[in-house]
């Protein structure tokens, strides 16, 4: 079983939505009962919703905002996300699997560990492993080939299920030494 990760931001939006919607509601209807000034007057909502046909542009505005509204939502929340964990090949029967962020973490220590890479950034997709160094060397070509094997070596101890390509993208500031 893949972990997919959970549709926070689609929910926070329309729970905030709905709350202001409620709150200014009973605001609107406590001031009304107790003969204050309400935040939105009923009255001036009644009668412009009365006057409103079902013709008007404004409705049809409306209507089509909130299908295409619905319809976004709808698809946040069936269609699924990037996983949250990697799979990793099963050993004697039983599956196991290493978070993303795990992955990511010891791959960009493996690339940083190369003698001569000053920072290592990487990125972790489904196909495709994208590390990115950054180097004082001037003559980088035998830097680019260690951190392509220290992450290779490292992603094979890992296992993960399914075999990504690693590509390495190295670039050099040009202070440091030449060799």
């Amino acid at each position: 079983m893949i972990r997919r990760p959970r549709r926070v931001g689609p929910a926070v939006v329309v729970a905030v939505v709905l709350l202001a919607l409620c709150v200014v509601t009973a605001v609107s209807l406590i001031g009304r009962l107790l003969g204050r000034s309400e935040v939105v007057s009923y009255d001036s909502v009644a009668h412009r919703l009365h006057d409103t046909h079902w013709s008007d542009g404004l409705v049809l505005g409306v209507g089509v905002a909130a299908a295409v509204a619905g319809v976004l939502l709808l698809a946040l929340a069936l269609l699924p996300g990037r996983p949250v964990v990697v799979a990793l090949d099963e050993v004697d029967g039983s599956s196991a699997g290493v978070s993303r962020r795990s992955l990511r973490a010891a791959l960009r220590r493996a690339a940083g560990a190369v003698h001569g890479v000053d920072s290592a950034r990487v990125r972790v997709g489904s196909k495709k492993i994208l590390v990115s160094a950054r180097t004082g060397r001037i003559g980088s070509d035998e830097v680019d080939g260690a951190v392509r094997d220290a992450v290779t070596g490292t992603l094979e101890r890992i296992a993960p299920a399914r075999p990504a390509t690693v590509r390495t993208r190295l670039r050099s500031t040009g202070k440091g030494e030449n060799r």
